[in-house]
């Protein structure tokens, strides 16, 4: 812990305070240090190399990213602790801290673009320092300036990260000297909060980062075809929201010791093969931008909601499980019983959650339909068929399906395969609560696996209308236009009946 040698009459402080003050010292002291290491960076290093034109804008901009903004959040903070060491008084403790904390990490925003980026910026400043000598030699000369310390620039790019994961330390050291009911345990734990909330957030955006990177290169290096040419890997889930990819890596099939490359995303498992054998030392190597491997599907995707994962005999050595989906099964081999226990358990967990998402999704249409109470009537519906759907895909197929809702009443077809002109006889019942308010809806949408449903069509009916044209003449059959697109209609059959 470092000393502090501004403040005098030492030996009043209680050594609780002591070591306070001692670990506010030291935060204050490291701020400082921080701050000119990252003026020394655009004084040292950027100026020279933009000058130079040794790097375009754009690889400037990948190495330093938002240097300047991080220098502007961190120099606003290092002005209100030295203000208020000064405000207390020469030669006198600091009373308060936690509340400048508070205040300032709650606006270090730039530090997660900054975080996110740095990897790529790292990587292309090495290939450039590897592959020429020239830019090597005058990254080394400019880093002879005193400032540097003998530190190369990739050294200061690194700081950012490592400041940000300090500051939770810092605060919980200068937490644990501050007793109860002082007027700064309060700010001091807030702070704290920020400072966690702020790693959680750097964290995230790496992790996001790299996620939206990987997804890239799976999209340009796997070649799609079939059932599958449409796929996106980078989209949104059917019900999951963003794809991740979670886990991916080399196994083999058990018997022909075939090799395949996996990718576990949020809501399926890939296996691929190459369509040329290469090595590849790591998935850092896998999903280098220089490696050019193509590689191809080897079966269809398997979807985490409907597969289960089993292991062999458990008195077996062999790294070897099985994956069953619906009628299929596949028997996988991995180089190790580690490799073999992470991607059962990753499997599981994915599937697990997948499932339940759609359970919740069940549970909330079933409580909607369980709303009968205090109803005045019934309205059965019939969806009969659809006629002249537009096709989203190229080859002129969908599968549609509809879903027929009355306010929190949600029912759902069947989805047809492969026609724009959809014979459902889909039978629903509503309970009609209020005749001049409740609304019938019918929508159209195209089912996708691997995506959002695609909207092909919606149209309304209010239960007034209906009760207008229909009541007392029993089931009639209605055409109906569906809006917001180009083409499509339905046809329905409508009962209401209405309580006396």
């Amino acid at each position: 812990m470092t000393f502090f040698p501004y403040i005098k009459n030492l030996n009043s402080l209680t050594p609780q305070e002591k070591k306070r003050q001692g670990y506010i010292h030291e935060l204050i002291e490291t701020e400082e240090r921080y701050v000119e290491d990252l003026q020394v960076v655009l004084e040292v290093f950027y100026k020279p190399m933009s000058e130079s034109r040794r790097l375009n804008d754009s690889e400037m901009s990948m190495i330093f990213v938002n240097w300047r903004e991080l220098l502007a959040c961190n120099s606003k903070l290092v002005k209100a602790l030295q203000g208020r060491k000064k405000a207390s008084g020469d030669n006198m403790p600091v009373q308060r801290i936690g509340d400048i904390l508070a205040s300032e990490l709650s606006h270090m925003q730039p530090y997660i673009s900054f975080c996110s980026c740095q990897f790529n910026g790292a990587a292309l400043l090495q290939t450039r320092t590897d592959n020429e000598p020239d830019f090597k030699a005058f990254l080394k000369k400019i880093a002879t300036d005193y400032r540097c310390k003998g530190m190369p620039l990739s050294s200061f790019l690194l700081k950012p990260m490592q400041r940000i994961t300090r500051y939770p330390l810092h605060i919980k050291n200068i937490l644990e000297c501050t007793a109860e009911g002082h007027p700064d345990r309060g700010p001091l734990k807030e702070a704290l909060e920020k400072a966690e909330e702020l790693c959680q957030q750097v964290n995230e955006g790496v992790r996001e980062k790299e996620n939206s990177e990987r997804l890239e290169w799976i999209q340009n290096h796997v070649q799609c075809d079939g059932a599958v040419e449409n796929l996106r890997f980078d989209s949104l889930t059917n019900c999951l929201g963003p794809r991740k990819l979670l886990h991916s890596g080399k196994m083999y099939k058990a018997k022909s010791s075939k090799e395949l490359w996996a990718f576990l995303f949020n809501d399926f498992l890939l296996l691929t093969h190459a369509a040329k054998q290469f090595t590849s030392s790591g998935l850092d190597k896998l999903f280098s931008k220089r490696n050019n491997v193509q590689l191809k599907i080897y079966k269809p995707p398997v979807l985490l909601n409907e597969v289960l994962v089993k292991l062999p005999d458990p008195s077996s050595d062999e790294p070897i499980f099985h994956i069953s989906h619906i009628d299929k099964v596949y028997v996988l081999r991995t180089d190790n019983i580690n490799e073999r226990t992470s991607w059962v358990q990753k499997i599981k967990v994915a599937s697990e959650e997948f499932i339940e998402t759609e359970k919740k999704k069940r549970e909330k249409v079933y409580q909607g339909r369980s709303i009968k109470a205090t109803g005045i009537g019934r309205l059965l519906v019939t969806i009969l068929e659809a006629t002249e759907l537009k096709a989203t895909k190229p080859n002129g197929k969908i599968n549609p399906y509809c879903e027929v809702t009355m306010g929190p009443q949600t029912f759902t077809s069947r989805t047809l395969n492969d026609t724009i002109n959809p014979k459902w006889s889909f039978n629903c019942q509503f309970h009609i609560k209020d005749v001049y308010q409740d609304v019938l809806c019918i929508t159209i949408f195209e089912r996708d696996q691997f995506a959002p449903d695609a909207f092909l069509g919606r149209t309304e009916v209010p239960v007034a209308t209906i009760k207008k044209e229909f009541e007392n003449k029993g089931p009639l059959t209605r055409r109906l236009l569906l809006h917001e697109v180009p083409t499509g209609e339905v046809w329905v059959r409508l009962d209401l009946q209405l309580f006396k």
